[in-house]
């Protein structure tokens, strides 16, 4: 095991901290629930994210009473959702560096333009007029 210089707790520790049987933290690994890191003589060491992961599997099944099979799916759900978050969020930085850059350009557009004007002089703002009725053709 690497040293990271972060706080690691004994499975006998975690297991007296939270007040549940050092089984069923191993029972939790085996489900793929938690995955403490090992080390070289293959002792379990969980770290504070490893606590937060059991402390939300606790909270789960203690508090709401979701089994391990939910408990699998809402902690996969939660995963996915952060990892779309980041994207979302990258795509909107994207976006805005996008625009910023759009905006520039259109700017220096203007500047060399032969006939100024914004952009909102070239929309129309009220709807075309509706055709009048000595107008239309006759079929």
């Amino acid at each position: 095991m690497k040293k990271t210089g972060k706080a690691c707790y004994m499975i006998s520790a975690v297991a007296q901290k939270y007040s549940i049987h050092p089984q069923t933290l191993r029972l939790y690994e085996r489900e793929g629930l938690l995955k403490p890191s090992r080390t070289d003589g293959n002792t379990r060491l969980y770290s504070e994210e490893d606590l937060e992961q059991l402390e939300t599997i606790l909270s789960l099944t203690r508090d709401l009473g979701v089994n391990l099979a939910g408990v699998e799916i809402i902690l996969n759900m939660r995963c996915k959702i952060e990892r779309m978050q980041h994207e979302v969020n990258e795509f909107m930085e994207y976006v805005k560096h996008e625009l910023a850059r759009g905006i520039g350009d259109w700017e220096q557009r203007l500047s060399t333009a032969l006939v100024k004007s914004s952009p909102t002089d070239l929309v129309r703002t009220s709807p075309a007029p509706a055709p009048d009725e000595n107008t239309k053709v006759k079929t």
